[in-house]
């Protein structure tokens, strides 16, 4: 086992996608102040210090709280520019590659934020990254479960004229007693209009979540996944099936969705052959972007460079790059890993 500077380098630097990231959740404490001056709008804390000193949370419905009073500071095009252009930027230093990110116009466009703004502000930086620094993307609209299936359809109506720009819907928020099947029909509309199917399920929720998401909304990605350790047949369907689970190990700690990382399914679910990937979800608010959420699960879980390498081709041949590209991308982690033994 190399020793942990070895090790940290290894990770940060292998080619890597990054398929589970919330965009207002990489809403970093400075710029959250920044934008507030800017648009006026009237916070709880007055330092980076004291808003970061808040972010400790007793499950997911607080975070939530915390983090939709955020998104308040977020009003024009280039407040969402900046805010994209600034994980982007977090991204490309943790080795990311390409990047396929969630946002959430259900939190924004009832604040009169029109959708057209957030989507803009949104693609032009998703466009200069990949410019400026190789960063390829795709762009996920997700619905919020605990609004209602109706809202979720005439964000999907307004989403429509931006199909050329996003690739895909999901659903997310508050997972217990929101289930998938309440957005079966919103999820068959998205898909009849070209849109990729992705959903957050077995987070807090239950396995059984995971299923429904397979099986009703017809979904090419489970996002987090986490509860599918208790249902060994499900397991066995989502090994077969390749499904991939987009995991994020620093969210499901400080959610106290696992106790303590040493605990975490990931390993044993790896080693059962799913498809785990390894992402930050909402990282300004969790400690940790990319790379440190693959450190988090390397440390916990005593994870060598063959479960890294692993853990990084799962995330190149689950995204939804071109062939070409995706193929590109896996050459050259295995050019890296072999280069760095």
């Amino acid at each position: 086992m190399p020793d942990d500077t070895t090790m940290d380098a290894f990770i940060r630097d292998i080619p890597k996608a990054e398929l589970h990231v919330h965009i207002e959740g990489t809403l970093e404490p400075e710029m959250l102040l920044e934008l507030g001056k800017r648009n006026g709008v009237a916070l709880d804390c007055a330092s980076a210090e004291e808003c970061r000193a808040a972010y400790h949370f007793n499950d997911l419905q607080h975070f939530l709280d915390l983090y939709y009073a955020g998104v308040e500071v977020l009003v024009a095009e280039q407040d969402f520019y900046e805010l994209t252009t600034a994980y982007l930027r977090r991204a490309h230093g943790d080795g990311a590659r390409h990047v396929e990110v969630f946002f959430d116009p259900q939190s924004h466009t009832p604040r009169g934020v029109p959708f057209a703004v957030v989507v803009e502000g949104i693609r032009r930086a998703l466009v200069d990254a990949e410019r400026q620094l190789g960063v390829s993307s795709r762009l996920i609209m997700c619905f919020l479960r605990d609004q209602s299936p109706a809202s979720a359809m005439v964000t999907l109506e307004t989403a429509r004229p931006y199909r050329h720009v996003i690739a895909g819907v999901g659903l997310d928020s508050a997972e217990v007693g929101h289930p998938p099947r309440d957005f079966k029909e919103v999820f068959r509309v998205a898909r009849d209009a070209g849109f990729v199917a992705v959903a957050h399920a077995g987070e807090e929720g239950p396995a059984e979540y995971i299923s429904e998401a397979l099986d009703l909304l017809k979904v090419a990605r489970i996002d987090h996944g986490v509860r599918a350790i208790d249902d060994p047949a499900l397991q066995r369907r989502l090994a077969g099936e390749q499904i991939p689970l987009t995991m994020c190990p620093l969210s499901n700690l400080e959610l106290q969705v696992t106790p303590d990382l040493s605990q975490h399914p990931l390993k044993r679910l790896l080693d059962a052959g799913l498809r785990v990937t390894v992402n930050s979800d909402d990282p300004a608010y969790f400690d940790g972007y990319l790379a440190a959420n693959y450190a988090a699960v390397q440390h916990a879980l005593d994870l060598d460079r063959d479960d890294i390498a692993a853990l990084a081709r799962n995330s190149i041949t689950s995204s939804w790059l071109p062939t070409a590209r995706r193929d590109q991308l896996l050459a050259e982690i295995d050019a890296f890993v072999t280069a760095a033994r």
